[in-house]
């Protein structure tokens, strides 16, 4: 069967006329429903977007500070064995006997009545 060269004619009646705009309403609705869809759709993908770079930015700067605060509390923990070490030589200055030790060992000072030695200590190498 072929198709017709002429469009059937529409019957014209008031109730052809209201089912007509009816069709017509329910089109429109119909477009301005997606219309709606791909906005809101749109707008939602936007919003995702933005929280997700913002998330990532954030784990990204905690990262960052969380390292940091490692490496110095690293060098907290140094700094705090180096005060104690510096505490534990004052105190040890602070002693007349460690003080003349250290006289006679690096300057060579010594007692009344005391001799000292030098002597070479080298290792004796044998070939």
């Amino acid at each position: 069967m072929a198709k017709p060269d002429k469009p059937i004619p529409k019957i014209k009646s008031a109730y052809m006329n209201q089912y007509d705009a009816q069709q017509e309403r329910a089109r429109r609705r119909k477009k301005q429903l997606w219309r709606r869809l791909v906005v809101v759709s749109m707008a939602f993908l936007v919003v995702f977007g933005v929280m997700i770079t913002y998330h990532l930015k954030q784990r990204a700067q905690y990262s960052e500070i969380e390292q940091e605060y490692e490496e110095l509390n690293d060098k907290m923990v140094g700094l705090e064995k180096q005060k104690d070490s510096l505490l534990e030589e004052i105190d040890l200055l602070n002693d007349e006997e460690y003080i003349l030790d250290i006289a006679r060992t690096n300057y060579f000072l010594s007692k009344k009545g005391e001799l000292i030695f030098q002597t070479d200590d080298q290792d004796e190498r044998t070939y």
